[in-house]
Parts: structure tokens; sequence; C-alpha cells
């Protein structure tokens, strides 16, 4: 067993994070741009998107937790080198996330009904409605993207999503300027316009994606697998098993978020507005973690699939030391222009100045943040997913929101108090999915030595 220094694990995770990073970053700057526009257009947009984009964020992040029990199951065929069988993953895992979008789609449509009965300020209703029902026609695109993007990522080929994010993205910021203002003879549709860019860019790059799998060369030892070989009941239940606790996991984290975006809601409309401006944010730095993160599932899911457990313990380890590192820098950027943020997307002075005190609580979390994004991606490649859905329960539901109610409105510290509950959150669970990792990585090596 060749075992692989810590500056080869540090090389290594970059190559294959960075790109993915790079994309995440790319997504960032689309919900930066999505914002601007929309706020500098009206507060009350910006208010009536923060209420949607909330909702639909739950289901997109749970929707591409779901795909992401695909990584460890190619990545360990692909550390296997059964590449016939990875493209076989594949068939697999776009049926199952097609059947996962549309269950969230009726599902969504459901709730379309009750948006009323939220809480909301009534003079968002006219504009949530309809921005609603597009970002609604879009989530099978999203879940189709994500089983690409999975399956690529884990035969560490990072490059393709990022280029394709990439270049959605720019379409989508685009189609913003033109839809959202009326620019080049089209109609001014306000936020309804960002909606359906959006929607456009979606369908695109899965077009593309579809595109790049079944015609490029480097795609081609897994095509057999994929447009040949019979449906693989195995593999499907096996995605399954992996991706609906991973989903769930990621679904409450965001859950926490999104309620307490209902609880904001209560606060008036300066209170959501800034709210959505924080959450822009604060995806920036989460984003960028979940880009190393995913590295560490390819690198864990590739040493899993050859017994290397030395190698998953180092390459943890070093996808936590640079997490860590990208945590000091960007914090430190961010938290030195706090103070300008708030007019950056808003012309309002009001939802300008409730921002800067959103900042400490910001700060304190995201240790806590970088720790559970680490461990949680480190367990789904060693396929250790079940336990991951109790952690979250306890952590985002049974801490984090009942601190978030007790500060905002029993203590009454209003906007400020509901973030202070993001650190409770994120801090146990990130303490909770560490102590896992060791307790399994530690079963598995005594199983292991019992064998030889």
């Amino acid at each position: 067993m060749r075992l692989a220094s810590y500056t080869q694990h540090y090389k290594a995770l970059l190559r294959l994070g960075l790109p993915i990073v790079v994309g995440q970053a790319g997504v960032i700057a689309l919900a930066f741009a999505d914002t601007i526009m929309v706020g500098h257009h009206s507060t009350e947009e910006l208010a009536a998107a923060s209420f949607v984009n909330n909702l639909f964020t739950l289901c997109i992040i749970f929707s591409t937790g779901f795909s992401y029990g695909l990584t460890p199951v190619v990545g360990e065929l692909y550390g296997k080198g059964d590449r016939h069988r990875a493209g076989q993953a594949l068939r697999s895992g776009l049926a199952a996330n097609t059947l996962v979008a549309l269950l969230l789609t009726a599902i969504m449509t459901a709730l379309y009904f009750f948006v009323d009965r939220m809480g909301q300020p009534p003079q968002l209703l006219p504009l949530i409605r309809p921005y609603y029902i597009v970002l609604l026609v879009s989530l099978v695109f999203v879940q189709l993207f994500n089983g690409f993007k999975q399956f690529a990522d884990g035969i560490t080929d990072t490059k393709t999503s990022m280029w394709i994010l990439l270049g959605g993205n720019s379409l989508n910021v685009v189609g913003n300027y033109v839809l959202i203002y009326g620019k080049w003879g089209f109609p001014e549709l306000g936020l309804t316009g960002a909606g359906l860019s959006t929607l456009l860019s979606r369908i695109v790059m899965v077009l593309v994606f579809a595109a790049i799998v079944l015609g490029s060369p480097r795609f081609a030892p897994y095509r057999k697998g994929l447009l040949r070989a019979g449906f693989s009941r195995p593999l499907f239940r096996r995605l399954n098993a992996l991706g609906w606790p991973v989903g769930l996991q990621m679904g409450m984290e965001t859950a926490s978020f999104n309620f307490s975006t209902i609880m904001v809601g209560w606060l008036g409309v300066a209170a959501l507005a800034s709210h959505q401006i924080m959450l822009t944010v604060s995806q920036f730095t989460f984003m960028m973690y979940y880009g190393m993160g995913a590295a560490v599932t390819v690198r864990v899911s590739n040493f899993r699939g050859q017994h290397d457990w030395t190698n998953v313990r180092r390459t943890t380890q070093a996808g936590f030391h640079l997490i860590l590192g990208m945590a000091i820098v960007l914090t430190s950027i961010i938290f030195a222009l706090r103070y300008e943020v708030g007019g950056w997307f808003t012309d309002s002075e009001e939802v300008a100045a409730l921002i800067p005190a959103l900042f400490i609580p910001f700060l304190v979390y995201q240790l806590g943040d970088g720790l559970q994004i680490n461990y949680a991606n480190a367990l789904r490649g060693m396929a250790d997913v079940r336990p991951m859905m109790w952690i979250a329960f306890v952590a985002y539901f049974v801490v984090s929101l009942p601190i978030g109610y007790l500060c905002g409105f029993t203590f009454g510290w209003g906007l400020t108090g509901v973030w202070m509950a993001f650190p409770f959150g994120l801090t146990s669970a990130g303490l909770m999915l560490w102590a896992r990792f060791r307790y399994k990585l530690r079963q598995t090596e005594t199983q292991n030595d019992g064998r030889l």
C-alpha cells in the first residue's frame, strides 16, 4: 500500500476541488447578480425572492443531497477500474433523480396553494406566485444536471461541470438583465423575469451536459454501460439507500435556515430583505467549502474502493485543513466589508442598516460549518450515511430552531436573535459528524485487521 503524504493529498484535493470551487463561485456570482438586480428593481421583489428562494432552496439542497449518493458509488467503481458498471450507475442515477424531482414537484405544487397562510406580508403575494410557478417547472432540470455532475465528479472529471456551470450562469445573468429590466425589446418582467432566466439556463445546462456525455471521447468507456446495459435494480436500490439519508441530512440543515426565513417574515419586509442579502453572502462561504468537501468525497470513495483506510483518514484531515484555510481568508475579507455589503444589493437605508449586526453570528459559525461539511462528505465517501440523518435532526431541529425562536422573539433580539441560532446548530452538527467519522473508521480498520 502506498501511503500518500499530506502534501500529495493537498495537491490532489486542490486539483479535484478547485474546479468544483470555481463552478460553485459561478453559482454564488449568479446569486449575487440575482439579488442585486432584483433588489435594485424593488425592495418588495427582493423580499418576495427571499421567501420563494428559501422554499425552493430546501428542495434543491435535498435533491442535490440525494444525487450525492451517486458519487461514492461511481468513485468506488472508478477506483476499481470498472468503467462499464460506472456508466450503468449513471443510468440508474438519472432514473432515481428524475423520480425524486417529480416527487418534489408534486409536493411544491401542493404547497403553492398555502403560501398565503404562512404569515408573509400580503403585498408580496402577487410577486410571490408567478415567480414560484416558474421555479417549480425548473426542478426536474436541476436534478438531471445533478445526476450528470455527480457522475463526472466521481470519475475525477470536475472540470466539465465547472465550464458548464460557468456558461449556464453567464447565460442566466444576461437573461436577468434582459428580462428583469425589459431590455432589447423584451417586456420588463421584474422578479418573474429573473425566474424565467433561471429556467432557461437550467434547461440549457442539462442539454449541454447530455451532449458531452453522449459525444465526447472522454466519456466513451462509460457509454456502453449507460446506453446498452440493462436497468440494474441493485444499483438503483443502493443509490436510494445512499441518496435519501444524505438528502434528508442536507435538507434538514437547509430547513433550519428556511424555517428561520418564515420567522424573519414575521418581522416585516425590511428584515426579510436584509435576511435574503445575508443568506446570499453566507452561501458564498458555504459553497466554497462544499466544493472542497466534494473533492474529499471523491478521494475517500476512491481509497475506499482500494480498502486503503490510512489514506482515507489522511485525505479527510487534509480536506479539513484546506477548508479551515479557506474560512480564515474568506471570512476576513467579508467581515472587513460588512458596512458596504448592504449598499451593493439595495437602495433602502433601512435594509442596509440591519445587515452589519448579522456578521457577528455569521463569523462565529464558520468553523462549525467547515467542520460539518468536511466530515459529512467524508462519511458520504465511506457510504456511511444513515447516522447523518439523526445528527442533522438533533443539530438543526432540537438545537438550532428553538434557539432562534428563543433569541429572536422571547428575548426580543429580532433578526440578529434569529441568526444567533446558526452557530449552535452548525457547530453541534460538525462535532457529531467528526465523532461519527472517527468511530466508523476505527470500526472499519478493526474489522479489516480481524480478517488478516
